[in-house]
């Protein structure tokens, strides 16, 4: 596995951690702004918005791990703003996001479902990239496996269940993967059938893509936050897929019927 160290710039280390992250906000940010610009939205909104939503984002996802965490955390104060060391959660992150979201589109008086529609595939992008974070950290990783692929975890970062296993399957690849898949079809509906989509379909479309794949991979995760011996992960992804599902049929309802008769 490689140093969590990217490089030393004099005394301070840079983390493979924080310049994941860096690209991450960097690629979806680029991205948004593609987007914008297609729409024939003004690309530089995306660009305003970063420090808004970067803040709160963070906000967010850590409150949620330390949350998650609590009992390590209430031992150690101290650790709870290193965010360099790892240890956020998307959830926390992306209610951190709709809220900076929220903000910045009533302070800038702009549309925010249409601004969602905008930043939904971006946001997949960056959950892509930002994901190889936890590969450098040895976090989100499943049980052993003996397929190619796996990935080696050091002794002190294995569940004790497993202690005597060296490779495990890397669950972050393949969040990242269905990541990109997720905003490839984004892309495409949004092109394909731009037309015939409502301010905010694609945000619901979001709403119910990334949490499926989230929803089937909690069941291979480690260290889950449980609630009532449920993952958290796992009831927030059923909650979004059942609201989004629900509000796109309303939405479209007239569409359905009309296509039902026809």
């Amino acid at each position: 596995m490689p140093s969590k160290i990217a490089f030393h710039l004099g005394p301070f280390k840079v983390r493979w951690y924080g310049l994941t992250f860096a690209l991450a906000v960097l690629a979806a940010t680029w991205l948004a702004s593609v987007e914008a610009r297609r729409k024939g939205d003004n690309p530089d909104y995306a660009w305003q918005a970063v420090p808004v939503l970067l803040v709160l984002g963070l906000v967010g996802a850590r409150l949620y791990h330390v949350i998650d965490r609590w009992e390590f955390f209430r031992q150690n104060p101290e650790k709870i703003i290193a965010v360099w060391e790892g240890g956020i959660g998307i959830y926390g992150g992306i209610a951190g996001v709709l809220v900076g979201a929220v903000l910045f589109a009533w302070w800038n008086g702009l549309p925010l479902a249409r601004w969602l529609d905008t930043g939904a595939p971006a946001l997949l992008l960056g959950q892509a990239i930002g994901r190889w974070g936890n590969f450098f950290n040895q976090e989100l990783f499943g049980p052993p496996t003996s397929l190619p692929w796996g990935i080696p975890i050091d002794p002190e970062n294995r569940p004790l269940k497993w202690a005597d296993s060296e490779r495990f399957q890397p669950l972050f690849l393949y969040e990242s993967l269905w990541n990109l898949a997720m905003m490839a079809v984004l892309l495409f509906i949004a092109r394909r059938w731009g037309h015939r989509l409502r301010n905010g379909d694609l945000a619901l479309l979001y709403g119910i893509a990334y949490p499926s794949g989230r929803l089937w991979l909690e069941f291979f995760r480690t260290g889950n936050w449980l609630v009532a011996g449920v993952p958290i992960a796992q009831i927030i992804s059923a909650a979004s897929i059942v609201v989004c599902s629900c509000a796109l049929l309303y939405r479209h309802r007239a569409d359905l019927v009309a296509a039902y008769r026809g």
